[in-house]
């Protein structure tokens, strides 16, 4: 249980990130539901309050450092330390290769590696200086939402699939630099997800292979040895084991919770 902790999740106002708001409130954690969109913070926040939990809505803007440090003070100001820092904020577009933009490329990279990095660092210089939780040897956790793209790229993702490869990276770093000041730092990776960003994905690569939509999604099933779809649910349940007392001597890792999908 998480009752008592303060979480702060990027990203948060649909998909993964709501249903790690969802789920972390249930377990007693006081959740700031931040997102680039307000008004779907808002909603989320208030999904929160009607199942019994506590939260508050943030705009935040993962690729300004100014809407972060703004975010750190906020957190701050109201509470006197951030237990849980959830860097779930990720965008994807997909094309062939050698069609590749570098606008395309530049905003896979602005929210997926740079966003991670601000989001981080920003906490983590105030998060080095709270004392440790109670009856607890660490002073916090950040959990990082990577993707199986960073294990295995794929074709029509080679932007997405290095900035994902580039968020593992950072979190094998901070957690080495963070260990110290015993704060944790892990990812997981999720797979074929069934999200709104996951619909979309599904009529672009639907055009861009030329074949239906329901021809995609049968492959994302059959690439999955469990056989199915990916749910956040999946994925906010192995958050909130590694937000949790059991996880606490895990640092540096990146937990593979995409059906067995990365294996191939």
């Amino acid at each position: 249980m998480l009752i008592g902790h303060n979480a702060f999740i990027t990203g948060a106002g649909a998909g993964i990130g709501r249903a790690i708001a969802l789920r972390l409130a249930t377990e007693g954690a006081f959740v700031w539901v931040t997102d680039v969109d307000l008004a779907a913070a808002e909603r989320v926040a208030a999904e929160v309050h009607a199942g019994g939990g506590t939260a508050a809505a943030l705009q935040v803007d993962v690729t300004s450092r100014r809407d972060l440090e703004r975010a750190v003070e906020v957190v701050y100001s109201r509470q006197d330390r951030l237990d849980l820092l959830l860097v779930n904020a990720g965008v994807s577009t997909m094309n062939h290769f050698l069609d590749l933009t570098d606008d395309e490329w530049d905003a896979n990279f602005a929210v997926n590696a740079k966003g991670a990095f601000l989001t981080i660092q920003c906490f983590a210089r105030r998060m080095i200086h709270q004392p440790p939780m109670p009856k607890r040897e660490l002073r916090g956790k950040i959990v990082v939402t990577g993707s199986m793209a960073g294990r295995r790229a794929a074709p029509l993702l080679a932007h997405y699939s290095a900035s994902k490869f580039a968020v593992l990276g950072l979190v094998h770093a901070a957690a080495k630099e963070l260990a110290p000041y015993r704060i944790t730092v892990n990812a997981v990776n999720p797979g074929y997800v069934r999200t709104a960003m996951q619909a979309r994905e599904i009529l672009w690569e639907s055009r861009l292979r030329q074949v239906d939509p329901d021809r995609v999604v049968q492959d994302y099933i059959h690439d999955t040895p469990l056989g199915r779809l990916e749910t956040p649910e999946d994925v906010a349940g192995v958050v909130a084991f590694l937000c949790g007392r059991d996880a606490d001597f895990m640092t540096g890792e990146a937990v593979e919770v995409n059906g067995g999908a990365w294996i191939f």
